[in-house]
């Protein structure tokens, strides 16, 4: 399992120069470190965050952004994205875009009673205790779905290709033991998918960190520790023969919203079933000082038979991150392999006994 450790992540390092510069309004760049230390109930654990979230939609009346020093509208601080709104319309929902409050209580409520319901004989982490922020995770703006593109909330249908794609990943997750490459990326701790572009939230920890300077906007993501780097000064995509587990993003400005165009994904990403033509917009609009309307599109015709499209917004929260260092699935996977190699040396052996 991930844990964190006690130690500055080399990521803050990578980074400073990003934070050279002071922004207006904004706390100092900082990722912090702290020993984990068990609350005594879910309402008091991570006591030093809180975030300001609800589930009605952000106010959309008039509001002038702040700006950096050099005039881009500030998207700076922390950030969660954590919701109990599904990314696809569950069956029981299907034709209702929009819960009443009434149902989005309930739901709420049912995720809450079956988070906090961990039975005795899950041994595990108290999920109560260690998951839990001080801040409420609710129903984003009432809706059903985070996708908003198709209109029934659901992925598109995979393509032929994209089927194809699935089964022959399906079957290699059916032999985890015959290669480092058939265990899950989670397990092997190189991405969680909530770093990958888009941003969907995490199932715990669904933190970022947003900092600008004049020619880039970096994003830090709090699971699985990673941070996106974007450029701002129209550079080309990298060439086609380079590929990266979170793509290669490329932003600009068009007014107040920050669009970033990510490409270049290595087929190993798997974004939903996606291959390495997975192409990802997303725009970053800055609504009122507490939130960040999130929306992105993702297309890849080799996967899906058409783009889909999803909004999340982001509420402001109390920093800092932590470090989340994942390694646990790294050194066990050794030992699971060496052991998988006996046991089938062992059945090789007596296979050969019994014709003898």
């Amino acid at each position: 399992m991930a844990y964190r450790i006690l130690c500055v992540p080399a990521v803050a390092i990578a980074i400073a120069s990003l934070a050279s510069t002071p922004m207006t309004g904004q706390p100092a760049t900082t990722v912090g470190t702290k020993a984990a230390t068990a609350a005594s109930s879910a309402t008091t654990h991570r006591s030093d965050r809180s975030a300001a979230t609800s589930a009605a939609p952000a106010a959309r009346g008039v509001w002038t952004p702040t700006r950096t020093p050099d005039g881009q509208p500030d998207l700076q601080g922390y950030w969660t994205n954590a919701t109990f709104t599904p990314l696809e319309r569950p069956a029981e929902f299907a034709g209702k875009d929009f819960f009443t409050p009434e149902e989005a209580a309930a739901y709420e409520k049912q995720r809450i009673d079956a988070f906090l319901g961990q039975p005795a004989d899950n041994i595990h982490y108290d999920d109560a205790i260690w998951q839990t922020e001080p801040y409420k995770k609710g129903v984003s703006g009432l809706r059903t779905s985070l996708i908003v593109d198709p209109a029934d909330g659901r992925i598109p249908p995979l393509t032929p290709e994209g089927r194809r794609r699935a089964e022959e990943r399906a079957a290699r997750r059916g032999n985890p033991a015959d290669a480092a490459q058939n265990r899950s990326l989670l397990e092997r701790c190189l991405t969680w998918g909530a770093d990958v572009p888009p941003l969907l939230p995490a199932v715990y920890y669904a933190n970022l960190q947003i900092i600008q300077s004049s020619g880039y906007v970096a994003v830090l993501t709090e699971t699985i520790h990673s941070a996106r780097v974007i450029p701002l000064d129209g550079r080309p995509h990298f060439g086609p023969k380079l590929r990266q587990w979170l793509g290669d993003s490329r932003g600009r400005w068009e007014g107040n919203t920050l669009i970033v165009d990510t490409t270049n994904y290595t087929d190993k990403t798997a974004f939903r079933g996606s291959g390495e033509r997975l192409h990802v917009t997303e725009r970053f609009t800055r609504v009122d000082a507490e939130t960040i309307r999130y929306e992105f599109t993702a297309d890849d015709p080799s996967t899906w038979t058409r783009p889909w499209s999803a909004v999340i917004p982001m509420k402001k929260m109390q920093g800092p991150l932590y470090e989340y260092a994942c390694t646990e699935g790294n050194y066990g996977l050794a030992n699971i392999l060496r052991g998988a190699r006996v046991e089938e040396a062992r059945a090789a052996a007596a296979a050969t006994a019994v014709t003898k």
